[in-house]
């Protein structure tokens, strides 16, 4: 192939045409910085803090947060958080590439590690969880993560959280809500995650949110970033592992399906919120034991943490 812009040798073909190594480059960094500037992800007083897990999405949603914020010169303070989650084989082959990636672009790294936070790592975890509750490992692991990255990302004074989650992370999340009749999960998806601000909990923006999960392997690649492309040992449990299959075979099938995907859920996506701001007019709930937020007057985290400990009793 042939690069769209010039003679050189294309490394991609795009919906619109192919790009060759520095025209890619170029598009990709491109496409995140509009993402940042039209939804107003970034602000110059913001103290940023990037989950990082040190896979393909992660380190390259950091790397062009920092740019950005030297490119446009916004005097903000920037630091990587990940959460070890305990899982063998995996966690700790990244949790070396982050630390590499980290030191050489002088990034601070935080490590929130369950194990020190709720006693067990997740593969010790989940085989207790599962016989009390039937919940698979991804269930599990969402919920530990989602309260560690608010927790030491607030801890550590940060103003917005920076995910990396791609257009093909959305496009898969969209469509396991329609499956699941999850509206009010739906509501809180889009460039800026949430429905309204609230103290206890970080914003969290996506600038990746409309790139495709290829085109941030590709990009990845051709920066030369250390990174293990090795899938979680539990991902293929879940229901997203099915959804991400379907999309791709209909991506394969019909070009740009994701994209569209995407393109008509942000259309309705001012009507879902605004319907769930009406529908849910109950003030948010502090949990009673870890003082966290929580829908309900326990959070999800907490009772895990329940389960674990009636888990131990009947072992002994």
């Amino acid at each position: 192939m042939q690069c769209s812009k010039c003679s050189g040798k294309a490394v991609i073909q795009l919906q619109h045409g192919s790009l060759c190594k520095i025209h890619f480059l170029n598009y990709f960094e491109e496409k995140v910085f509009k993402t940042i500037k039209k939804y107003k992800l970034i602000d110059r007083n913001d103290r940023i803090c990037v989950a990082a897990s040190g896979g393909k999405d992660s380190l390259t949603v950091l790397y062009l947060t920092k740019k950005y914020l030297e490119q446009y010169d916004l005097k903000t303070n920037l630091f990587a958080l990940l959460i070890d989650e305990g899982i063998a084989n995996y966690r700790k082959t990244t949790i070396k590439d982050l630390k590499t990636f980290c030191k050489e672009h002088k990034i601070k790294l935080v490590i929130a590690s369950a194990k020190e936070e709720f006693g067990y790592t997740l593969d010790r975890a989940y085989p207790i969880i599962n016989k009390e509750t039937k919940k698979k490992p991804c269930n599990i692991c969402g919920v530990w993560r989602r309260y560690l990255i608010n927790k030491y990302a607030r801890k550590n004074k940060a103003t917005k959280l920076v995910t990396g989650h791609n257009l093909d992370d959305e496009a898969q999340a969209i469509i396991m809500n329609t499956f699941k009749a999850n509206t009010s999960l739906s509501a809180h998806l889009g460039p800026v995650s949430g429905i309204e601000d609230h103290d206890l909990f970080v914003q969290r923006v996506k600038p990746l949110y409309f790139c495709a999960e290829k085109e941030t392997r590709l990009y990845c690649l051709l920066k030369g970033f250390q990174v293990d492309f090795t899938e979680c040992p539990y991902a293929q449990e879940g229901l997203r592992a099915k959804v991400r299959d379907m999309l791709n075979d209909f991506e394969n099938q019909y070009k740009g399906t994701k994209q569209s995907i995407i393109n008509s859920f942000l259309e309705v996506l001012p009507l879902i919120k605004e319907h769930q701001i009406k529908i849910n007019s109950s003030p948010l709930n502090i949990c009673k034991i870890c003082q966290e937020p929580a829908n309900q007057e326990i959070c999800n985290t907490c009772k895990l943490k329940e389960v674990l400990k009636n888990g131990k009793k009947k072992r002994v």
